[in-house]
């Protein structure tokens, strides 16, 4: 969301990136001997910078953002940064084989950008065609990609390696630059961060909980990001795992669930969903 411009060779750059990072995630993921994240290290130290970054810039803009913007505004920029985002979601859908949800994204985005105004007003959920979130780290997964030792990315915050390969390839290939070619970068980048100081200062009271008002915000997050995307990836599906945010225990059934996904237990002894 702080990212301004694209080098011109950045598509290459992604391109080599991922390649090296699917072909590490391809692969079964050695069981780690302390049974912790193998990245624990490097991802506590980007977490703290993270943090750091959170308190000292991002929530102050973000407060004086939500201080001077009118509500029906804000949710108007939001709208926009949302509808720039539906072509990209059309085509993972496409990718993962959900035909629907492909063309039910490239409605939307059509009756958005048109009798929505360019996308300042949510005209589609008007119709009943409401938004399938979806990325290309969700694509990965429906092809089968393992979700890889889990990583905290600095100003993306918490992940995995597939999910970062994911969000790499979302921002390189973003498919608008070919539909509206005459749309300039900086308003596609302003209208995206109005929406993430709209999302801080939305959630202020979940994510302030996590990484302030906890005793170990790195776990935390961890914990609330792995539980929060496997239920996106499966939709809820049926897992025995126990859990609350603060504690997570294994069932001796989870052992041998094949839904289960080892990211759910803090102290995982597998990197593979």
């Amino acid at each position: 969301m702080f990212i301004t411009q694209r080098l011109p060779h950045m598509k290459f750059v992604a391109v080599i990136g991922c390649a090296a990072i699917l072909g590490a995630c391809a692969a079964p993921q050695p069981v780690p001997s302390d049974g912790q994240d193998p990245l624990e290290a490097a991802n506590r130290n980007i977490h703290n910078l993270n943090k750091f970054l959170d308190k000292n810039a991002l929530y102050p803009v973000a407060r004086g953002y939500d201080a001077v913007m009118p509500d029906l505004l804000a949710q108007g920029v939001t709208n926009v940064a949302n509808t720039l985002s539906l072509p990209g979601k059309a085509v993972n859908h496409f990718l993962q084989g959900d035909l629907g949800a492909g063309f039910k994204m490239s409605s939307r985005f059509l009756i958005n950008a048109t009798i929505g105004v360019a996308g300042l007003f949510d005209a589609a959920s008007e119709f009943k065609i409401y938004e399938d979130d979806t990325d290309f780290g969700e694509t990965l997964y429906a092809w089968g990609v393992t979700s890889g030792p889990y990583v905290e990315l600095p100003l993306l915050g918490p992940s995995n390696a597939r999910d970062a390969v994911g969000a790499v390839v979302d921002i390189a290939f973003d498919p608008i630059g070919a539909l509206l070619p005459d749309l300039d970068q900086p308003p596609r980048i302003a209208a995206r961060a109005g929406r993430a100081l709209d999302t801080r200062t939305r959630y202020a009271t979940t994510i302030d909980g996590l990484l302030y008002d906890s005793a170990d915000s790195y776990t935390q997050a961890k914990l609330y990001t792995i539980q929060n995307r496997r239920f996106q990836l499966t939709g809820g599906a049926a897992s025995a795992v126990s859990a609350d945010i603060e504690t997570l225990t294994l069932t001796d059934d989870a052992l041998d669930d094949p839904y289960f996904d080892p990211y759910s237990d803090p102290y995982g002894d597998s990197y593979e969903e």
